[in-house]
């Protein structure tokens, strides 16, 4: 409290006893003696006022309010009594009564305090009985009606109540720093009614008082009980509403920010408490740090030792670690002499267990936002140069809050000539080097050349460049930023000098970033084969978009004769080596050219008005499949490939929730895998409620982000699309054993998965070991060469019935190896 707040509360208990003593001097002056017939109404009157000072209970500690029975008495008082005697007589039995309601001590000061508002409401009451036309006399009541005797308590006990109420208000709302109206309003319905009690029970006494002032003896025991009553209604009600704001102020904590958290948590602690101010500290901090707050809200937050001081905490509560280690304290500051019940104590202990629960999960979620955005900066990153790698790549050139605002852009591919040879003749140790030492030199020109450089894997380096002035400058500065290669570099003791070809492909509106990777690669490898440093693209010259013309116009032949054909990369329990799944793989049959490969024509197809065949064949063999297995009473599930086009038509869902009724099929024995090219507003768009992902991933279908870690199936997405799995890239396993970061990343991805309940799957298994280091790491599941090439699905059949399900031995032969797989619901 401050010396302001206690200033005013010594003015108004002044005001309070000065005009008490008023009163008091006035009933002096006119006191009639008695008469030896009159002491008994006296001294009862007396004891009545005592016995009802003396049953006083306290029914919100925090805000000092107090309730008593001595209202009936007062009643009775200024109605039986002259007003001289009835203020004499309550006087006499505050005296008696206030030293008798102890609670937590007695104080003087506020025994004056409530002793003169009791005086001064007896003085009230003695007046507006008056004014409502009765005179007491000593000898006994008489030479009034009852309908006057009805007035008169009715008057005298609003005198009473309003007394009551504007001092006790005053004074709480002065103690507490809260308004005047909020404390009035504070149970205000049980004040009413404790006065239309003592209302009653004051007439019923009157009434007794006329047969004989001896009856009134029986009043103390109806003082005593409608006391108690009413007591236990107010502590019933406290608790209910403690409990009520108790749990508003853990639910407020349920946040996952830690100073939010803190300052929630000490805020919540003022209002719950009722405290001058609370404080939060952590000791497990360095330094340890402090959030103070009052009921303005917070007044400080920082280290504990720079604090300003205040009152000393009168009640405190340990915030308990894990393990029983402690983490900090929670105090509070109580107006004195206030002290904490035994409710209170288990409030103060549930609230500072909520507390402790806040800290940790705000802790754990900061823990698991650093380690996705370390995840997201590390997907983005070459491991070894530090440049942006492809995915940051492609993610630039396709975002349109990047183009250019002036000029043109263009994109330049560069490839090391003969970079294979040093690696053979001196290590792949110092082909790291060199490939570090390229970086550097390409980043710093880059960079004053306004441009931006990635690496692409291997020795394969691309530049961006923003805002030329004109096409035809392209291959100039493309050239100025090469020429950084020209002098040697210090390998082993020995200069290197480093020579490159480069492809230039300028943007054009509505190319996509993969089709202009791709010019440029067409372009470089036509510098490659001139011997020249740097070529541009040119349409006329890309004999790629000739065969791919010629493959868009059989693609509906193609499909009739079913040149298309699915086979099956079995998918193993790493630890068991038993196949849990396989991944649906497609290979165009074509009748002049062989057997092409994906890359050679997916974009043709994407790019047709027949993906949607296309992709209905696919899933029809895929699942033709998947029931070739079952019925053999092998339980596996089968992963296909999602183009993003796909996702867009809003068939698609539609024909795979056919297919898989067509086939009686499980939708959750099918894995869609979201293409590394599908592209965040893609996925953004058939995410959201009635796009195509929430309609399967509603029917049970699962999802995985396929070649995790390379392209556009970075960690940034998984706060987009929910997936059920990770696919970890190739790359990456391929790299494991020679490579710290590959097997890092690995790692992390494994750790980041476990985290937040996904499966995870690695590619391109090619040898025992790479099993049991990617097995030991906590990867449950793979596929490779190890274990199978894509086969058709009558062979993989056979497969599994020659191992009887297994695909592979297990990791340690001779015991039982049990995969515990988390598989969230959809």
């Amino acid at each position: 409290m401050s010396k302001g707040e206690t200033g005013q509360l010594r003015l108004l208990t002044g005001l309070v006893l000065l005009s008490a003593a008023g009163c008091l001097a006035w009933a002096t002056v006119h006191l009639e003696a008695p008469a030896a017939t009159d002491a008994p109404i006296l001294l009862i009157t007396t004891v009545l006022v005592a016995v009802g000072v003396a049953c006083s209970a306290p029914v919100r500690i925090r805000t000092q309010f107090r309730m008593n029975a001595v209202s009936t008495a007062m009643l009775v008082a200024a109605v039986t009594l002259p007003p001289a005697w009835a203020i004499a007589c309550a006087t006499a039995g505050i005296a008696v009564g206030r030293p008798l309601a102890r609670h937590g001590g007695f104080s003087v000061y506020k025994a004056l305090h409530n002793g003169g508002k009791e005086v001064l409401a007896t003085a009230a009451a003695a007046y507006a009985v008056a004014l409502a036309g009765v005179h007491p006399a000593l000898g006994g009541l008489a030479g009034h009606s009852w309908t006057a005797y009805a007035l008169a308590l009715v008057a005298g006990a609003i005198a009473i109540a309003a007394v009551e109420e504007i001092v006790i208000t005053t004074t709480v709302a002065v103690a507490t720093r809260r308004p005047w109206g909020q404390v009035f309003r504070t149970d205000l319905d049980i004040r009413v009614a404790i006065n239309v009690g003592c209302l009653l029970l004051a007439a019923a006494a009157t009434a007794l008082a006329t047969a004989s002032p001896w009856l009134l003896l029986a009043i103390p025991l109806a003082q005593l009980s409608l006391f108690l009553l009413y007591t236990h209604r107010l502590h019933l009600r406290a608790e209910r509403q403690t409990w009520e704001r108790l749990a508003a102020a853990t639910d407020a904590l349920s946040t996952v920010d830690l100073t939010g958290a803190l300052h929630t948590a000490a805020k919540g602690a003022v209002a719950l408490f009722g405290a001058g101010h609370a404080e939060v500290e952590l000791w497990d901090t360095d330094p340890p740090r402090l959030v103070r707050a009052d009921h303005t809200g917070v007044r400080y937050d920082g280290p504990g030792a720079d604090a300003p001081h205040t009152a000393p905490a009168s009640a405190e509560r340990v915030l308990g670690g894990r393990e029983g280690t402690p983490i900090g304290t929670l105090r509070l500051a109580l107006p004195a002499p206030a002290r904490l019940t035994a409710r209170e104590e288990s409030t103060l202990r549930a609230y500072a267990a909520s507390l402790t629960t806040a800290i940790h999960n705000a802790r754990a979620y900061a823990q698991i936002r650093e380690l996705a955005d370390r995840h997201h900066r590390d997907a983005r990153l070459d491991p070894l140069t530090g440049l942006p790698n492809r995915r940051h790549l492609l993610d630039l050139l396709d975002d349109p809050d990047r183009a250019p605002t002036c000029g043109k852009a263009a994109l330049a591919l560069v490839d090391l000539n003969r970079f294979k040879e040093v690696n053979d003749t001196l290590g792949h140790a110092i082909g790291d080097q060199l490939l570090i030492e390229v970086a550097s030199r390409l980043g710093a020109a880059a960079a004053a050349a306004n441009a931006t450089v990635a690496r692409l894997g291997g020795d394969e380096f691309a530049i961006v460049l923003h805002g030329l002035p004109a096409p035809a400058t392209a291959v100039h500065r493309a050239r100025r930023i090469l020429d950084c290669l020209r002098q040697p570099v210090g390998l082993a003791g020995m200069q290197v000098t480093v020579q490159a070809s480069a492809g230039v492909a300028l943007t054009d509106d509505g190319t996509s970033a993969g089709e202009l990777l791709r010019r440029a690669d067409v372009a470089m490898y036509q510098a490659k084969r001139g011997g020249v440093p740097i070529v541009e693209y040119q349409h006329g010259r890309d004999t790629a978009d000739h065969r791919q013309l010629s493959l868009g116009g059989e693609l509906v032949r193609a499909l009739g004769a079913g040149e298309f054909v699915v086979h099956f990369q079995p998918i193993v329990d790493l630890g068991s080596g038993e196949a849990i799944g396989a991944e649906a793989l497609t290979r165009w049959e074509h009748p002049r050219h062989g057997v092409l490969q994906p890359d050679q024509w997916l974009a043709v197809v994407e790019r047709s008005d027949q993906l949607a065949t296309f992709a209905g064949e696919v899933m029809r063999q895929a699942l033709s499949g998947l029931r070739l297995w079952h019925a053999a009473g092998y339980e596996l599930s089968v992963a296909v490939n999602v183009s993003p086009h796909s996702l867009l038509d809003p068939r698609f869902a539609g024909a795979v929730l056919d297919a898989l009724r067509a086939h009686r099929a499980d939708p959750g024995a099918l894995v869609l895998e979201l293409a590394e090219t599908t592209s965040l507003s893609h996925l953004q768009a058939v995410g959201a409620g009635g796009g195509a992902l929430a309609t399967l991933r509603a029917a049970g279908v699962r999802f995985a982000l396929d070649d995790f870690g390379t392209g556009y199936s970075s960690l940034s997405r998984l706060g987009e699309v929910p997936v059920h799995e990770l696919k970890v890239d190739r790359s990456f396993v391929g790299m494991m054993g020679t490579s710290a970061q590959a097997a890092a990343a690995v790692r992390s991805t494994v750790e980041l998965a476990r985290t937040l309940g996904l499966d995870v799957t690695a590619e391109g298994v090619e040898s025992v070991e790479q099993r049991r280091a990617l097995w030991e790491l906590g990867c449950t599941s793979g596929q490779g060469y190890l274990f199978g090439k894509p086969m058709p699905a009558d062979d993989l059949l056979d497969a599994l019935r020659a191992g009887s399900g297994a695909l592979a031995p297990p990791v340690h032969r001779g015991a039982t190896v049990i995969a515990l797989r988390n598989r969230p619901t959809a």
